[in-house]
């Protein structure tokens, strides 16, 4: 299933972190309260994309007088106001990247999420010393679906793409990883697996333990060529 891999790379909303309900709380009830009702299926083609995709949807969607200066300012403020009011590390995270110090296998994060908040919500839930580095949509070109954010944590890690295997909850974020040549894994959060994931992915699993398990307990040749 896996060849040899030398570090992961994280997603971090809806991987790492519970965020993703959040997000979507504040994305309906402020475009409700502009008059602009999101359907699921906007808000699905949003999750795990940077802001300048979503911007680009909600005024196809909408059009041009759309106040998206305005979506944008108080998103923002209600997601700021709901992460500080505490935030939820996904279950089995931080066993996997204890399992990862314990290898000594090299962790990274690549996010849709821009500085400081990336790094602001990692040091927040006690995880940003795990990672050797964060890649954030600040610090790309163009952010996913394409695959800079990935091919950025390949190069700060110093490792051919092939050698990352990249964990991802979002369409965006396995088709980003897939185009960056990351052996792509999809823990459903919020999106339930298409074909065309299927088709793009290594594997899809249930949780991060059960990757932990697939990486390691359960591949016991494969766990010693990446712990060297």
């Amino acid at each position: 299933m896996f060849e040899p891999f030398a570090a992961i790379v994280f997603d971090m909303d809806g991987l790492l972190l519970d965020t993703e309900p959040l997000y979507r709380q504040a994305m309906m009830s402020v475009s409700d309260e502009l008059g602009y009702p999101m359907s699921e299926e906007l808000h699905a083609a949003q999750v795990g994309a940077p802001g300048d995709v979503g911007d680009r949807l909600m005024l196809e969607a909408f059009g041009p007088d759309f106040p998206l200066a305005i979506y944008n300012k108080r998103t923002h403020e209600q997601v700021g106001r709901l992460a500080a009011a505490g935030l939820t590390v996904k279950p089995g995270a931080k066993a996997l990247l204890q399992e990862l110090d314990r290898r000594n296998i090299p962790a990274a994060v690549a996010t849709s999420t821009p500085r400081p908040t990336a790094p602001d919500r990692l040091r927040q839930t006690g995880l940003i010393d795990h990672f050797a580095t964060v890649v954030t949509r600040s610090d790309v070109n163009r952010g996913k679906p394409h695959p800079d954010p990935f091919l950025a944590a390949a190069k700060n890690l110093g490792l051919a793409p092939h050698m990352c295997v990249a964990l991802e909850d979002s369409y965006n974020g396995i088709r980003s990883a897939h185009a960056a040549g990351m052996q792509a894994v999809m823990v459903p959060d919020l999106l339930a697996p298409t074909d065309e994931m299927r088709a793009l992915c290594r594997a899809v699993l249930p949780s991060l333990d059960a990757v932990r398990e697939t990486l390691f307990a359960g591949s016991p040749a494969l766990a010693g060529q990446t712990a060297g």
